[in-house]
C-alpha cells in the first residue's frame, strides 16, 4: 500500500502522526504532515486506513 499526503489541503491537526506514532507520518519544518515512506510496512496498513479516515481535510490519499 502506498501513502501520500496532498500538502495543500493539511492543517497540521496531527492526528495521522499521533496514530502512527511518527512511524508513517510525521510533521515537516512548516508544522504540516507527510509522509515519512513510499510504501507502508504491512503491519502498519491499518493504523494508515484509520489516519486516513480521521483526516478532517481528506489529506491523506492511499493507493492500495
Amino acid at each position: 500500500m502506498k501513502v501520500k499526503v496532498q500538502s495543500d489541503r493539511c492543517i497540521g491537526c496531527g492526528n495521522c502522526v499521533a496514530l502512527t506514532e511518527s512511524q508513517v507520518f510525521d510533521f515537516n519544518d512548516e508544522g504540516l504532515a507527510h509522509s515519512l515512506v513510499d510504501t507502508v510496512p504491512e503491519d502498519l496498513e491499518d493504523v494508515v486506513k484509520e489516519a486516513k479516515e480521521q483526516c478532517p481535510t481528506e489529506a491523506i490519499t492511499v493507493e492500495e
